[in-house]
């Protein structure tokens, strides 16, 4: 059972089809004029309900500024692949190898497509600044710590936040890894982390909400299927475990890192 491929090498239709409609409904639906009045009128809540309590509340502050700088993004990434790459919890130890590079190649799919609609967003006039240069009385985190913004690029705005490609990346994760998922605790952890991981830009007013369950969502499920759900991944994965055969070879010999399921 444990040689059992993770993805197969043909065209799941079904899912396909799915994975396809679902990103053109979520455009279609923040297109539609009535549904853009809904995604103003909840993100506007949203990010005042997080972002004024920064003004009073300074452990609400300081765990956010943390949380949007840039270095904290290697951290979140620490955690994805630990995660991804941990022997028998969403991958038998077997498995590990293959998912790793499935995962590769879904990622690497995501960056085309974030490519290409970003263009297409621009080119269309759909790109917007972020609530945090929208909204007057904003509490904007580099006013408070105006050296991090300087030396650790504190992300509090932007002038192109659409689509979230920071929460695409969070989302291809989450979607991926509730694919070969079992468990409940395995789902709960899974989007716990990817829901907190995308709050720092949230509450800093760096994306309005529909940046990332429209854009960042319609990117990951879009990559997804048409990783997964084609031979793509199969294939794309198999080639990769192939050329790096050698690389694993030699890596199996080095302590501590030979113990990696990655590796065995």
């Amino acid at each position: 059972m444990d040689n059992q491929p993770l993805f197969q090498a043909r065209w799941s239709w079904g899912p396909l089809a799915a994975c396809t409609l679902l990103p053109i409904a979520l455009l279609c639906f923040w297109l539609w004029p009535f549904g853009q009045i809904l995604c103003l009128t909840f993100d506007e809540w949203l990010f005042h309900s997080l972002n004024a309590p920064l003004a009073e509340n300074t452990a609400w502050r300081y765990i956010w500024t943390v949380g949007s700088l840039r270095p904290f993004d290697i951290v979140v990434g620490l955690i994805l692949l630990a995660l991804l790459i941990r022997g028998n919890w969403v991958f038998k130890a077997a498995q590990v190898r293959e998912a790793f590079f499935g995962f590769l190649v879904t990622l690497l799919l995501l960056v085309v497509i974030r490519a290409l609609f970003s263009k297409w967003v621009d080119a269309m006039g759909w790109q917007h600044d972020s609530p945090s240069m929208v909204f007057d009385n904003v509490v904007h985190l580099s006013d408070y710590y105006p050296n991090l913004e300087k030396t650790w690029e504190l992300k509090d705005r932007s002038s192109k936040s659409f689509p979230g490609d920071h929460a695409s990346v969070l989302l291809i994760w989450a979607l991926f890894m509730s694919l070969f998922s079992r468990r409940l605790v395995q789902y709960l952890v899974i989007w716990a982390l990817a829901f907190v991981f995308m709050m720092p830009r949230l509450v800093a007013g760096a994306h309005w909400g529909q940046d990332d369950y429209i854009g960042g969502l319609l990117m990951a499920v879009l990559a997804l299927g048409w990783s997964c759900h084609t031979p793509l991944a199969a294939k794309g994965s198999a080639l990769l475990l192939r050329w790096t055969a050698p690389l694993v070879g030699i890596a199996r010999k080095i302590p501590l890192i030979g113990r990696l399921a990655i590796v065995r």
